[in-house]
């Protein structure tokens, strides 16, 4: 066999018919069967953690959309998954390009523990890095965002040796007045629809309830007319006999 190949265990995977055995005994066969599972869990196992430690690409997560009100602060969130652990290496780069811009510029660099902001660009004195690299937090805050803001941010992140993987983009949307999100549509249309199957449950139960409530009185009426018709009767009865 050449060197640097492991051989593969055919042995494990040998299956005995319990008729081509002398003595069959169902024990040993479970038994059999049991260590087969094992070892081809084992070996599952370790193909996997073969590939799990073979993978160097790193996922980078943002929102899509921000929306934000003139003069307000907005958090630009940004994370990343890895296959490795938290390195103390981690970078995070920020870039941004206004609407109506073809190329995007730097304004956000952290490394080597230092978060370095952008003293010369368009949110110099604006800008706050609230992230947390140890948890694997890139966030940025803006504060005070006005119309110019608007565009697309791109955040990057490397967690050596995992440092191969794409970026991911926000866009931002400054308004003077934030716009109604189709999901508030949704929701409201849901509660109103909810609201009426409620309200048209109660009316139900409520016109059931008068209605045994008016049918219970008609009873208890005759009844009660029933009664006294038969005292009278029996009155009328005793009255010749005296």
């Amino acid at each position: 066999m050449p060197s640097g190949l492991i051989p593969f265990p055919f042995h494990l995977f040998s299956f005995h018919h319990p008729s081509l055995s002398r003595n069959p005994s169902h024990t040993d066969l479970r038994g059999e069967q049991r260590e087969i599972m094992l070892s081809v869990l084992a070996l599952t196992s370790v193909v996997l953690l073969g590939i799990a430690s073979q993978t160097t690409a790193i996922v980078v997560y943002t929102s899509w959309e921000r929306h934000a009100l003139v003069g307000t602060d907005v958090r630009l969130s940004c994370s990343f998954f890895s296959w490795q652990w938290t390195s103390p290496d981690v970078t995070f780069s920020w870039h941004y390009r206004p609407d109506g811009a073809k190329e995007a510029i730097s304004i956000f660099h952290y490394a080597g523990g230092i978060p370095y902001v952008d003293t010369k660009g368009p949110f110099r004195d604006r800008m706050e890095f609230v992230g947390n690299p140890s948890r694997r937090d890139g966030s940025i805050l803006l504060k005070n965002v006005d119309f110019a803001d608007n565009g697309t941010f791109t955040c990057d992140a490397k967690n050596p040796p995992d440092i191969a993987g794409s970026p991911s983009h926000v866009r931002l949307f400054v308004f003077e007045k934030v716009p109604v999100q189709a999901g508030v549509i949704t929701g409201a249309i849901i509660g109103v629809v909810l609201g009426l199957l409620i309200l048209i449950v109660a009316i139900y139960y409520l016109m059931r309830f008068l209605v045994a409530r008016r049918v219970f009185s008609l009873s208890m009426s005759k009844h009660g007319r029933k009664g006294k018709g038969k005292e009278g009767s029996q009155q009328k009865q005793a009255g010749p006999l005296k």
